[in-house]
């Protein structure tokens, strides 16, 4: 083996590196001791992780089953700068300190999640199951060009396995404690030389990890009762072409009482400031809240979620054509005690309902070079609209002078956006290679509603009173990335780039003087002026430069990138306090900085052991902003931004007479990072933390059968994964162990 780094190494540090890489050359290894190549589509083509000039981190399906991984929420602890967290009103993706509170029908996150390829636009949708995947690629940083707005954070796509030509089949069967159960089964059938099919199942359930302290004896969440399916088929469409069409469909039974009083955490001084008290896990799971305004009830939560994707591959010779498009369907329906708290001593207790339903369709032509030439690119246009239709009910306010009622009905809530792109790659010498993409997005977004006083859950024109809620927007922008690539070695990359990211603007509460909809009129007395209305978009300006490098033989691998932002407006969002009710109010920040350094990779120490680390060390804070227009927020960390981040996992393997055992432990420690409330000049500190995982597996030398087992969050301590201006705090999951039992044919 040659690292052919030939003249490049007569600077010193070329020379340094050039010494590394050529470690590789001192003896043969053998294969299962070298670390796998992984292929990806991380740039909408297929490419090696290892020569893919984007920060990212890939986990195949079997490395998600390995570690017990069975939603998106659990990915959180396990890749560099990734924070995931899953809470009633949907998922909160963070990326680099980049992140989005408002799941409303209005907001957009600042992570694109995507299931296949095909975005998923509410946060409540994206609780999908993980099951029968082929892997999930996170993409960090800003993906403008490919992806398109609301990926100025990055991005998480789940990709599941495509019917293949074998005949096989899978079983599994799992028990654990909260009586957690679960099933998942799977069958691929080829048909035919052209026609495959597959089908994927997936039970899930478990009960409370909350104790209830306030005597009723109602259930309550952070519970599970998931049943969902997947089916696909493959079809060729002569020699040059193939169609693959998916469809999914899932139930999801919750109990949407998920949080506990932020008090069970956090004791408060005179001013409100909170300050991490001590406690036990079984105390802070514990609601004890008993409201002295209202009677409690039973919380529920049922959600649907269907999609119909269907995936095209042309090959038109020089050219290939690619379609991507699906229909998806999301309805939502949830009812739940909340905590509402008018001072850090005292709070009432609010009876709440939604009900929301979301269909949402896609489309996407591309056109791409085919062929190993000096040039590749590729093109394309882009279609998306969102209809939003639901309403929020909050009674038992009546101590703040509302009526009995306070409900927001919303029909419809429209997104619209229309895109066109196209990014090139060509190589200018044999190991220089320099990139160039662009992306013009333009979005309408627009929405009927109102705020209504009712004296029951139904409006009555003779008693009621309503407040005309009605907005709309248009946004545009084009993102752009430019990059260069330079190779030392055949097992080393260097990559540079500078992107920008940008997440489409939107709007508030409220109506402007003299518009009306839905028969209701806005007097210049009820109306808010536009700078209030609306909110506009956050852009972002990414500088990255990274390595990624394989060494020892391919036994070791390193993968480190060096990142600054600069971010503009960003989008904030909480509870205030609007012509004397509370709303949903988004604002924009103003200006942050964020910069940091990734380091991840692999170690093979043979056949037997393998390391995995990564380290993250992060600097995200407010370079100006004000959350009241008084108080100055500079200098503040952004949410869920730790300094400091570090993860170590090391898997042995054990050659028994009978089979073989695998062990496997995971660590993750964090500094310190804040969660805030900028509505009520609240900032939350969550303490430096450490949490291990256990995992011990059995493959017998003959059979099609494996056993098992895992232990996660073996401390079995809990924190804050959400605070919200009510001063209802989602708490992580407790320590839960299983043991599953698969079979294959």
């Amino acid at each position: 083996m040659s690292t052919q780094c030939g003249r490049w190494r007569r600077t010193w540090p070329a020379a340094l590196l050039c010494a590394v890489l050529e470690q590789a050359q001192a003896q043969a290894v053998a294969p299962e001791a070298q670390i796998a190549e992984v292929v990806v589509t991380a740039q909408r083509t297929a490419s090696l992780a290892s020569k893919t000039p984007v920060a990212m981190s890939a986990l195949s399906g079997q490395q998600l089953d390995d570690a017990a991984i069975a939603t998106p929420a659990d990915l959180g602890a396990r890749l560099p700068s990734l924070h995931i967290d899953g809470v009633p009103d949907g998922l909160r993706i963070t990326i680099r300190g980049v992140t989005n509170s408002d799941t409303t029908e209005k907001g957009d996150p600042s992570a694109a999640f995507m299931l296949d390829g095909i975005y998923i636009a509410r946060p409540q949708a994206q609780t999908v199951s993980f099951f029968d995947l082929a892997r999930i690629e996170v993409l960090r940083g800003p993906q403008g060009t490919l992806y398109g707005r609301n990926a100025t954070a990055g991005v998480v796509n789940v990709i599941s396995n495509a019917p293949g030509k074998t005949f096989e089949g899978a079983l599994g069967l799992e028990v654990g404690n909260y009586a957690s159960r679960k099933a998942t089964a799977m069958l691929n059938v080829p048909v035919s030389d052209a026609l495959a099919l597959r089908a994927a199942l997936d039970w899930n359930r478990h009960d409370s990890y909350l104790s209830n302290g306030q005597g009723t004896g109602y259930q309550l969440g952070l519970d599970r009762d998931d049943l969902a399916a997947r089916l696909s088929a493959r079809l060729a469409l002569g020699k040059s072409a193939v169609l693959l069409l998916r469809y999914d469909h899932s139930n999801m039974h919750n109990n949407s009482d998920s949080f506990v009083p932020a008090s069970n955490f956090y004791s408060f001084g005179a001013d409100g400031s909170p300050s991490w008290k001590d406690g036990s896990t079984s105390a802070r799971l514990t609601n004890a809240f008993v409201p002295p305004n209202a009677p409690l009830q039973q919380g529920t939560g049922h959600a649907v979620s269907s999609g119909l994707g269907a995936e095209l591959d042309w090959d038109l010779g020089p050219l290939s054509l690619h379609y991507l498009g699906a229909h998806r369907a999301f309805d939502n329906a949830q009812l739940a005690n909340f905590h509402y708290g008018i001072t850090p001593a005292f709070a009432l207790g609010v009876r709440a309902s939604f009900d929301g339903r979301y269909r949402q369709d896609s489309h996407e032509i591309r056109l791409a070079t085919n062929g190993s030439g000096p040039l590749t690119a590729q093109a394309g246009v882009y279609y998306f609209r969102e209809k939003t239709v639901d309403r929020y009910s909050f009674r038992d306010l009546e101590l703040l002078g509302l009526t009995p009622y306070y409900v927001f009905p919303i029909d419809p809530a429209l997104a619209l956006a229309r895109a066109v792109f196209g990014q090139a790659s060509y190589q200018l010498a044999p190991r220089w290679r320099a990139t160039v993409g662009v992306r013009y997005s333009d979005d309408d977004k627009s929405r009927i509603g109102s705020t209504n006083f009712q004296q029951s859950s139904q409006f009555n024109p003779a008693t009621d009173l309503r407040i005309l809620n009605a907005a709309e927007l248009n946004t545009h922008k084009a993102t752009w990335r430019l990059g260069a690539e330079y190779t030392p070695a055949p097992a080393s990359m260097l990559f540079a780039t500078v992107s920008t990211g940008y997440k489409s603007g939107g709007f508030n509460d409220g109506c402007l003087a003299g518009s009306s909809a839905l028969g209701i009129a806005c007097p210049a007395a009820a109306a808010v002026p536009a700078s209030t209305l609306l909110y506009q978009p956050e852009t972002l300006t990414s500088y990255e430069a990274g390595i990624k490098t394989r060494f020892w033989d391919n036994q070791a691998s390193l993968n480190a990138t060096a990142f600054y932002y600069d971010y503009a407006n960003l989008q904030l969002s909480g509870v205030a306090v609007v012509q004397g009710a509370p709303r949903f109010v988004t604002t924009n920040a103003g200006e942050a900085r964020v910069s940091g350094l990734e380091l991840d990779g692999e170690l093979s120490l043979g056949a037997a052991d393998r390391l995995r680390y990564a380290l993250t060390l992060l600097d995200a804070h407010y370079a100006r902003y004000s959350p009241d227009g008084q108080v100055s927020w500079a200098g503040r960390d952004l949410d869920r931004a730790p300094g400091a981040a570090a993860t170590l996992g090391y898997e042995h393997s054990f050659a028994l007479a009978s089979g073989r055992l695998k062990a496997g432990l995971f660590t993750r420690s964090s500094a310190a990072y804040m969660i805030s409330v900028p509505s009520q000049l609240r900032q939350y500190r969550v303490p430096a933390r450490s949490e291990s995982d256990l995992t011990l597996g059995y493959q017998p030398g003959q059979g099609n059968w494996s056993v098992h087992a895992h232990v996660k969050n073996v401390q079995d301590k809990v924190s804050p994964i959400a605070i919200d201006s009510f001063g209802m705090l989602v708490p992580s999951d407790p320590r839960t162990w299983g043991v599953r039992l698969d079979y294959h044919f």
